[in-house]
Formats: C-alpha cells, structure tokens, sequence
C-alpha cells in the first residue's frame, strides 16, 4: 500500500477504528500482511482516537519553520541596497547586495540565493531560461606585476568630444594600476600613463596590449616607440592575436565596470575633469570587493604576494617579417624607409630585425645591413654594396 493511501485504505482504516474501540486486533499481523510498519499504524489509531475519522487526512508536509524566509525589514533592506549600488554605477547583482548589507552591519545577512528570491519576488529580476555552463579556463599570472593589461577605450565629454580612457590593469590582482585620459589613443599619452603607473606601482615583467598602433607593431613587422621604451626597462612587450579580443578580457570587462560607474554621474567638461572622476573610481574598484577573487579587493589580492619585476637589463624584441621592394628600390619597415636600390625592385625582402639592428635579404643575397637611424624616416644608401650569390 502507498504512503498515500493510508487514509483511503478500506481495510486498514476499518482495523484502526476496531483497535480504537477496544477490539482485540492483531496489529502485528495486520501490518505483516499489508507491508506496514508498526509505527505508521498506532500513529494513524492515536490521530483517530484524538480527532475521529479527521484522524486519516493527510497532513501538510510544510515545514513548520522555514529559516530562509525573511520579513519585510529584510526586503525593504534588500531593495534598499539594489537602489544605491545602482545610484552609485555599482555592480547590483545579488552578491555584491549581500555584500552591502554584510558591510552596513545588517543581521542576519540574507544568503546570496535568498537575495535573488527577494529580487525575483519584487519583480527586480527576470527569470532567464537555464543554460548548459561552459567550462570556463581562466588564466592569470601568479604574481602581481607578472603582467599588465593595457587597452583604450572611447569616451565622450560633455560637449560631444571624443577622447580616450586608457586603463591598465594588473592580470593576477585586477587592480587598477592607472587609469589615464588621453586626447587620444596616441604613443606619447599612452606613455605618460605608464610613466604614472610606474612611479605609483613599479615595473611589471610584461605587458599586454592588442593590436593598436599605440601599443604594438609586432603583427605589422615593426617595433612602435612604446615598445622600444619598454625594452629599455626590460619589459617584455606581447600582443593578443588579432581579431581576438578574449586575451585582453580582463582590461574590456573592466572597461564595461568603468563606463557604468562614468553614465551614474555628470559628464566631465575638460580632460582635467575626467582624470578627476577616473581617480575616483580608482580608489573604489581597487577597494571593492570583487566578484573573481572570493570576495577580495584587488588591493589585497595585489598586496598579498611578493611582486614580480623584469630580468635586470634592457630586453631586445626580435623578428622577422616580408616586405615587398617598390618600384624604387625602397621597402617600408618600422616607420621607416630602406632603399635597397633599383636592382631590387619587384623582389620580395626578408627583414631581420632586433630593437633596432636590421639585415634585410632577398632570398639567399644580403641585400642590406644596417641600424636604423630614427631621426629621420629616409634610410638612405651610404657605401653598402649588396653581395652576390657565388
């Protein structure tokens, strides 16, 4: 017989009242023979003798205390906390609201799952469908200064100005080591933004950048300034693949934290006011606790460890790369132009390059060996005269 039906049973409600009414029933034998338990049995004949027939309807099986259920202070504490991280351009998930309200002493602090209830119940949140989790690999550098994220983003002033954010960002800690405004995404404002972080954090062992000309000509065959800068202090300048914004994704989801936190307040009318309003948000995200660390700031993730720092010596970048040779005799290479000489026009060019010391070949024949001189664009031929194949 089925837990449900004990109350429905002929039989066994017939044997309860027999018992209740003092005929001698075997209840042993009873339940043997209808596969129950003793227990069950003198349960239902204690409710029948209590309550008569109302005995064998089925109870509730609620709990009669439920401990995740909060009261009204505890919505209206919730609410109230969604309201000012939103105000603020905070984050307002059901994490970073407990964490609010674990900060401002509330008690008890209402678990991460009875939070998004609370949400979903006051119509804060909208069910979305499940989704199959993806297996997430998410790398990070074991030390901070391992290496730095550097990327640009766009933002406009209040009078309709573009300019540009650049933010730098530890990999290992996420701490916002500088972040700078800039006319534009440019080599000498990018710098000065190095520089600050620099004197504010010391020097990293590499650093991160995509593709923009600002910070990178590795996938161009050549070295832009910012790269020969950091090789002088040993830094390892690397470059995401293009097209693949994901190695950078660190700096761009942080860009998504900073524009939120920029549209909660007035826009800035001047650069200088811009720079003001990034120091501001500085102090809060590097003080804040943080979703991807345990709920760690990113300055205690950064102070927890030793700090990592570049091998003692300038860092020569090395490469090679194809160049076409013009009609003139002339390829273009890092910002500048190698004649070879009218012999070699139509040929395609091998260029060997380390910092700033370039063999250029073509095919097996050393067509030219020189260092650049960056203080003008024309390298022009002096006494080389290319060797000849044997």
């Amino acid at each position: 017989m089925g837990r449900t039906g004990f109350s429905m049973d002929p039989e066994f409600v017939a044997a309860v009242a027999r018992a209740a009414s003092g005929e001698n029933v075997n209840i042993a034998r009873f339940c043997r023979e209808h596969g129950l338990s003793r227990g069950v049995f003198h349960k239902y004949l204690n409710r029948f003798r209590a309550e008569g027939a109302d005995g064998f309807t089925r109870r509730s099986t609620a709990p009669h205390r439920r401990p995740t259920t909060f009261g009204p202070e505890a919505a209206e504490a919730v609410l109230r906390a969604r309201k000012e991280l939103a105000d603020e351009g905070l984050d307002n998930g059901p994490i970073s609201i407990r964490w609010r309200l674990e900060d401002a002493g509330t008690t008890p602090v209402p678990s991460q799952s009875s939070v998004y209830r609370i949400l979903r119940a006051h119509g804060q949140i909208v069910p979305q469908p499940r989704k199959k989790p993806r297996t997430r690999r998410r790398f990070e550098y074991a030390d901070p200064n391992g290496c730095w994220q550097i990327d640009g983003m766009e933002h406009c002033l209040a009078d309709g100005t573009k300019v540009c954010i650049v933010q730098i960002l530890d990999d290992h800690s996420r701490l916002d080591v500088g972040t700078y405004a800039a006319a534009s995404e440019n080599g000498a404002d990018t710098w000065a933004a190095l520089q600050h972080a620099f004197a504010g954090h010391g020097l990293p062992v590499r650093l991160l950048s995509d593709n923009g000309l600002a910070f990178s000509g590795k996938h161009r065959g050549r070295m832009v300034e910012l790269e020969r800068r950091l090789a002088e202090r040993g830094i390892t300048a690397i470059a995401s693949t293009p097209h693949h914004p994901q190695t950078c994704g660190k700096d761009e989801r942080s860009h998504q934290t900073l524009r939120k936190w920029l549209a909660a307040r007035p826009p800035a009318d001047t650069l200088a006011d811009l720079q003001q309003l990034l120091e501001d948000y500085r102090r809060i995200y590097n003080h804040r606790r943080h979703q991807s660390l345990d709920g760690q700031t990113p300055q205690q993730r950064y102070d927890a460890r030793p700090k990592a720092a570049p091998a003692t010596g300038p860092h020569q970048p090395s490469g090679v790369t194809a160049r076409p040779v013009s009609a003139t005799g002339v390829i273009a290479f890092s910002g500048c132009s190698i004649v070879l000489g009218r012999h070699w026009a139509g040929h395609t060019a091998t260029v060997y390059w380390q910092a700033d010391r370039v063999t250029v070949m073509t095919g097996d024949t050393l067509a030219r060996q020189l260092t650049l001189n960056r203080s003008v664009r024309y390298q022009r031929l002096t006494n080389h005269k290319p060797s000849t194949k044997s």
